[in-house]
Parts: structure tokens; C-alpha cells; sequence
């Protein structure tokens, strides 16, 4: 593991007062940057429990951003579930489940990864839909939690949410009291999903947690997270401090359940106290990596050269800030709630760092003092294409300028009113157009097989590019169909496709090691003429064989 430690004093001018206690007393940062050994993450898990959950409310039907190609959160997670699908180890065993007001699964219980439970499971994934009402998540997690693990493969679950729930403490208080026999893997999408609900399942799981937002893409990142779950298990993760008499630390960060081979964490510590002789102080991190215990060391000096400022204070203080918010969300409602507020608060004000509870305010520049005035709204137009709300059998399409003031009727007669105000041009809704064309990357992913091999056949030519007969063509006489097929879909990705090297590495392993197997002849001649028939120069070593 390489570390890195850098030391920051505060910044102590004549007259300066000091801020609060962290603001005045050195802070140290510790950046932890794992490189795992070689040997270790070679052996990624061939075996496993993968459970994915995905959310399937009528909030997953809106667009992922706003650009014009209005791909919905639902249609991504439906291509981000073929794409893990198609990259999970042969010999593993998997299991689909959707949420919304109640929930569903594809099987009973995880089935042993195959060519049949794979195309059985994906035939369902391209028929989910965002219907299922509203965000419940506890009770599928309560189920998924009462399956017997399987010996001897350790379950990874996967969580897809855009929203927040009502009972956040309890699903993460759920997620810890199973945290022994899984780790948990969450992913918001979107702006609305809840921060601690997905880093507290996350952090409470020993997994890693995802923000899909903006203009993100789903896919590399779960992919990411895939590459995470396929690693050793990290665990017994321990930060000690060796410092010399008369100097103590407390540690401003939320203790690391989860280390992953690439993945940086950081760790603040405030130290107190004084000392005129040692000037070295240690930091050691102990964890257990594939069943051994291991360790890193890292001596830094308590003095250091030059003064740095507030800026690691600040980063510390938005830690602190960061965490003693989401436990104040988790915790709604219980006496202590109001203190934590007051705490946020008040290092907010001290650090300059900003919260959920404090904001930034105009301050006239010759005397000091806050913008006094009444203050104006402005109204900031926002495009708007339509609303389809629906009660039962009664629906309204809404499109305009202006306040909008409606009422709707269900069918029991309870009215509801709502007032909306809408800017932006009137859409005319005509015929539905045809639906976009597939992902040329999606339609390569959708034909390979679960062994990790394509078949050379129509669909996969038409993936490429190419008309059958050339592709059959070009194909060398010594070699057989499906490796000849193989190794136009490598080249093919790597030729084409280099800017998605996350969302398909994976599924090229598979296919890398199905063709190492079959102990096929005149490879190399493969990889040349497939680089003549599809216009590429990739070479033998960079597709692994």
C-alpha cells in the first residue's frame, strides 16, 4: 500500500484569534492509496453471491439529465444490468430483485451462474419498468437478509435507489447487523437520492457508494464498483498513532470499514498538546487482506518547515461537518438531533465551511458589516415538456406557461389540488417517434455468452459492422466459428470502443480466458485478419493473448 501523510499546522498571525479548538490545534491528513500485492489481484473471485436490487418506482421513469436524448433512469439501469450480467465469473451464483411499494425477484433464491439462468434472468430485465410504485426498501433487504448464504461464496449486494426513505436508521442498522456475511454496494441516481442513505448502507456494508448525477453515466461506474466486489476482502482495518509524550490525537474521520486496490481514503486527526524534545510522530494502518494480516507504517514530523495555512483544517472540518449531518438526518426526531445542529453550526461559522444549516452572505467590503435589504426572488426558467399525473383511471397532460392551478378526482371523489408554476415552451406531443437505435457497444454485450464466447452468426456481424459474408471470408481455414468470432469482438473493442474500457474490460477477461482454454491454433492470424476486416491495428498483446 503506498501512503502519504502531509502534516498542517494552523496559521497563527499577530492578533489572530484562534477559530475553535480544531481550528487552532495542528491537523493532520493521512491519504491512503492501496496498491495491493500483484500475486493477490490476480486471484480476482471466480466465486461469489452477487444480489443485485434494483428500484423500480415511478420516479425511476424520469430522465437521467437533461439532455436531448432523454434516456430514463430505468432504460440505463436496464443496459447497466445486461453489461454486469455479461462480466460475472462463471461459477458464481446471482439473484435480480426490484423495489418500489412492494417487491419482486427473478428467482426464489441466487441461482448458479449459466448460459440458461443468464438469458432466463435478462428476458425479465428487458421488460422492468418504473411501476412499482413508491420507495420501500426494508422489506426486500429483510427478505434478501433471510436467505441461507451459500458456502464458500460470499454474497456482494448491489443497491440501485433514486430516492430517500423514511426509516434510513433502520435500513442501515439492518445492513451493519449483516455486515459479516456481505458486503454492500450502493448507487443514487440522480440528484434526489439520499446521501445517507447510500453512503450509510455503503459504509455500514464495507462496500463503496456511487452518485450517479448531472451528466454521469450509470454504467462505468457500477462497473467500478463490480471490479471492487471481485477484489480480496479487506478487513480488521485499524489506524494507530504513535506520537510523543505530551501529544494526543482524535480522529476527525468516520472509521474505514472498506479498502479497495485504487480507491483513495483520507484520514484527519487533530493533535493537542505540546512537546520541546521528539519531533516525529507515526501513523500505522493494520487490516487483513486475503486472510493475512498486513500493515503499513508511515513517520512524519510534528514541525514542519513552512507554514501551510487553513486549508487541510478546512477539509477536516467539512469531514466532521459532513458526518455529524448525516448522523443528525439519521437520527430525526430523537432528543440529540437539535445538538447535532448546533454543533453543525457552529463549526460551520468557525471553519467557513459551509453546511446544510448555514450559508454564505453579502458583506460590504468598506465597513464589514452584512447587505442589509428585503430579499428578491427571482424566478429561473426551467424547460418544461409536460407532467402526466395519474390517479387510477384519471390522467392530465400539462404543458404551458404561467401559474398553473388544477384539480384532479379520483375515483372516489377525494380532490386533490395543486399548484404548479410552469416555464418554458408549449410542446406539441405528435405520433410516438421509433424508438432510438441500440448502443453499437450494447449490441456487441447483449451476444456474448455467459462462458465468455461469441457465436459468428447474422446479429454479431451486423454488430460489427459487416456483412456475413465478408465475415465469414475473412475467417482463417484452421480456426474454429466461435474463437474466429471471439477475436473480431475483442479487436472490435479495443479498436472502437477504448473510451468504455470500464463498462467492458471485465467481460473481456471472460472472453480472453474462454479462448486461452479452447488452446486454439494460429491466433496471431486471427488477430491479423481481423484487424484487415475491420479497419483496426490492435495488437495481439494488448487484447491479452
Amino acid at each position: 500500500m503506498v501512503n502519504c501523510c502531509g502534516l498542517l499546522t494552523n496559521r497563527k498571525e499577530p492578533g489572530t484569534r484562534l477559530l475553535c479548538s480544531l481550528m487552532g490545534d495542528p491537523v493532520v491528513m493521512v491519504s491512503l492509496y492501496p496498491e495491493f500485492p500483484q500475486d493477490v489481484m490476480s486471484s480476482l473471485a471466480s466465486c461469489g453471491e452477487f444480489v443485485f436490487l434494483m428500484d423500480r418506482s415511478g420516479s425511476m421513469g424520469c430522465p437521467m439529465n437533461n439532455s436531448t436524448t432523454q434516456e430514463t433512469r430505468i432504460s440505463s439501469a436496464r443496459d447497466t444490468l445486461l453489461l454486469l450480467l455479461k462480466s460475472l465469473p462463471m461459477g458464481c451464483y446471482f439473484n435480480i430483485y426490484s423495489f418500489g411499494s412492494q417487491f419482486e425477484h427473478i428467482f426464489p433464491t441466487s441461482v448458479e451462474y449459466s448460459e440458461k439462468t443468464m438469458e432466463e434472468a435478462l428476458k425479465k430485465v428487458k421488460n422492468m419498468e418504473a411501476n412499482l410504485g413508491g420507495t420501500e426498501i426494508l422489506l426486500p433487504l429483510k427478505h434478501i437478509y433471510s436467505q441461507s448464504c451459500i458456502p464458500k461464496q460470499p454474497r456482494q449486494l448491489f443497491i440501485f435507489t433514486d430516492g430517500e426513505v423514511g426509516n434510513t436508521k433502520e435500513v442501515t442498522d439492518l445492513v451493519k447487523m449483516n455486515a459479516a456475511t456481505h458486503r454492500c454496494f450502493s448507487f443514487g441516481i440522480g440528484e434526489g437520492a439520499s446521501s445517507a442513505l447510500i453512503n450509510g448502507m455503503a459504509k455500514e456494508g464495507g462496500g463503496h457508494a456511487q452518485f450517479i448525477t448531472g451528466t454521469d453515466r450509470m454504467q462505468p461506474k457500477v462497473m467500478q464498483s463490480l471490479r471492487f466486489a471481485l477484489q480480496p476482502a479487506v478487513g480488521d482495518i485499524s489506524v494507530s498513532w504513535d506520537l510523543p509524550k505530551g501529544v494526543s490525537s482524535t480522529i476527525l474521520s468516520p472509521p474505514i470499514t472498506a479498502m479497495f486496490q485504487g480507491q483513495r481514503s483520507l484520514i484527519y486527526a487533530q493533535l493537542a498538546g505540546q512537546t520541546s524534545d521528539a519531533t516525529d510522530g507515526s501513523v500505522t494502518v493494520k487490516y487483513s487482506l486475503a486472510g493475512h494480516p498486513s500493515q503499513n507504517q508511515l513517520h512524519f514530523n510534528l514541525k514542519p518547515a513552512e507554514d501551510t495555512g487553513l486549508t487541510v483544517h478546512r477539509l477536516a472540518a467539512r469531514t466532521v461537518i459532513r458526518s455529524l449531518e448525516s448522523e443528525q438526518r439519521t437520527h430525526r426526531g430523537q432528543q440529540d438531533e437539535e445538538v447535532k445542529k448546533k454543533k453543525v453550526v457552529e463549526l460551520s461559522v468557525k471553519s467557513g465551511v459551509s453546511s446544510s444549516f448555514t450559508a454564505f452572505i453579502a458583506v460590504n467590503k468598506d465597513d464589514g458589516k452584512a447587505v442589509q435589504g428585503p430579499l428578491v426572488r427571482r424566478n429561473i426558467p426551467t424547460p418544461f415538456c409536460g407532467i402526466i399525473v395519474e390517479y387510477q383511471t384519471l390522467f392530465f397532460l400539462l404543458s404551458g406557461l404561467g401559474p398553473l392551478m388544477f384539480r384532479a378526482y379520483t375515483s372516489s371523489q377525494i380532490r386533490l389540488d395543486f399548484s404548479l408554476y410552469v416555464t418554458g415552451p408549449v410542446v406539441r406531443h405528435e405520433a410516438a417517434s421509433p424508438p432510438p437505435r441500440k448502443d453499437p457497444l450494447l449490441q456487441l454485450v447483449s451476444l456474448q455468452k455467459a462462458s465468455g464466447c461469441w457465436l459468428l452468426d447474422a446479429h454479431l456481424a451486423a454488430a460489427l459492422g459487416k456483412a456475413s459474408e465478408e465475415v465469414e471470408k475473412a475467417k482463417p481455414a484452421s480456426v474454429n466459428s466461435e474463437v474466429w468470432a471471439s477475436i473480431l469482438a475483442l479487436i472490435w473493442l479495443h479498436g472502437f470502443k477504448m473510451d468504455a474500457k470500464e463498462e467492458w474490460e471485465l467481460l473481456t477477461l471472460k472472453a480472453v480466458s474462454w479462448i486461452k482454454a479452447q488452446n486454439a491454433p494460429c491466433v496471431s492470424e486471427c488477430v491479423e485478419a481481423g484487424n484487415t476486416l475491420l479497419g483496426c491495428s490492435v495488437k495481439k498483446e494488448d487484447l491479452g493473448l
